[in-house]
């Protein structure tokens, strides 16, 4: 059986906290030459000792020694019995959509993230499974949603791009009523930050593209699952579809979760800054952070999470000239992802999630004015005066 059994803590001499896992889990000694850094196997197969006896891997799609520390790691991680890595977030998220069929329905965020909305759209459809939109910020509107063909939600908390905060738990004990999967996308929180399957998700997915490697230089995707029957047919899937992560990115993603809890407190630290900034800036007519106490997931996030994370999303007010502002700014750099250690920044309608119809952007407030923005950990002094010269100089 190829799945990941989590290891008892008992075993481990006690608990662990996360910041000693994100360095020690997976078992990334060598044991043949102990090297304190799991080495890169990279082999597309392996010597057999004869029919039918292997030494644990037969062919590198299938498994492989540096990838399998990685699928350990993170399930050790978010608390689950499997972890499964792909070559990029959107791999994971389609092994994990293909463990349903035609007839069913799955329910999604109302501003979720625009491949996962796209995947949904244009591929899955074809084959008979189909989506609703759901209000992921009413537990009540999931009771309603609920039909026979409904067998699964797929949440993102916060959300992409306005931060949306979904209570996990409450959505989790309605779904389980009905037999419904839960899945959350962990990508803007981490486990460092936001355990899902200890609120009673089902199914974890990240882009490890982003916070989880850290440094802009993967791709990368993982899914994390809490029971042995999902396990076997995740690693079947895997291994049928052939989606998965090299042994030299699973290196890297490894390395860069390491760091995880420094980078992330650094992270949260410059957005809960930059927040207030732009709270108190007359050029910003609107601000999403669940990190301040005005935001309406607030308190729902708090309860869920170490804190608000560190994506940000905010509206400059209608005196500004979007492409001016993008032009004008020299540090923070306009591009596609977020996570990295420089900040980054983004405009959702055009990029991230210019695959969602216009019309259904804007039923969920994701205007033309809004802007994301993935605070590095440069000077928060920096970023601040950075988007302060670029309002300056886009005033019309």
């Amino acid at each position: 059986m190829r799945y990941h059994t989590i290891m008892k803590r008992i075993e481990q001499g006690g608990s662990r906290s996360i910041e000693t896992m994100l360095i020690h889990g997976g078992n990334q000694i060598d044991e043949r030459t102990g090297a304190v850094n799991v080495p890169i196997y990279q082999t597309s197969t392996y010597m057999q000792n004869g029919l039918g006896r292997n030494r644990g891997f037969e062919y590198s799609r299938t498994g492989n020694p540096t990838r399998k520390v990685l699928e350990d790691l993170i399930a050790e991680l978010e608390g689950g019995v499997a972890g499964f890595a792909f070559a990029s977030g959107m791999a994971a998220i389609t092994t994990v959509l293909s463990l349903f069929r035609s007839g069913d329905r799955i329910l999604i965020s109302r501003n979720v993230y625009g491949g996962t909305y796209r995947v949904l759209d244009k591929v899955f459809s074809s084959f008979g499974i189909r989506y609703s939109i759901l209000d992921s910020e009413d537990p009540e509107s999931l009771e309603r949603s609920i039909g026979d063909d409904v067998k699964a939600i797929l949440l993102e908390s916060p959300a992409n791009p306005l931060m949306s905060v979904t209570d996990i738990r409450a959505f989790s004990e309605v779904a389980h009523r009905h037999g419904v999967k839960v899945i959350v996308d962990n990508t803007f929180m981490t486990p460092y930050l936001q355990r899902p399957l200890e609120l009673g998700a089902d199914i974890v997915v990240h882009s490890g593209t982003k916070y989880l490697g850290g440094h802009s230089d993967l791709v990368a995707g993982l899914a994390i699952v809490n029971d042995a029957e999902t396990a076997e047919r995740m690693a079947f899937l895997q291994n049928a579809t052939g989606g998965i992560l090299q042994p030299f990115d699973s290196f890297l993603l490894i390395r860069g979760i390491k760091t995880l809890s420094v980078r992330m407190d650094r992270h949260v630290q410059n957005a809960e800054a930059i927040a207030r900034y732009l709270q108190s800036s007359e050029d910003v007519s609107r601000i999403h952070y669940p990190g301040i106490e005005s935001d309406p997931g607030y308190a729902v996030n708090s309860r869920q999470a170490k804190n608000g994370g560190a994506m940000i999303s905010f509206e400059l007010t209608e005196n500004h000239n979007l492409n001016r502002f993008f032009e004008s700014l020299e540090l923070v750099s306009l591009a596609e992802s977020l996570g990295g250690v420089e900040s980054l920044v983004c405009h959702p309608s055009s990029m991230t999630h210019a695959s969602i119809p216009e019309d259904i952007r804007k039923a969920v407030g994701i205007s033309e004015r809004l802007i994301r923005l993935s605070p590095g950990i440069e000077s928060v002094d920096d970023i601040i005066a950075d988007l302060d010269n670029a309002m300056k100089r886009s005033r019309t």
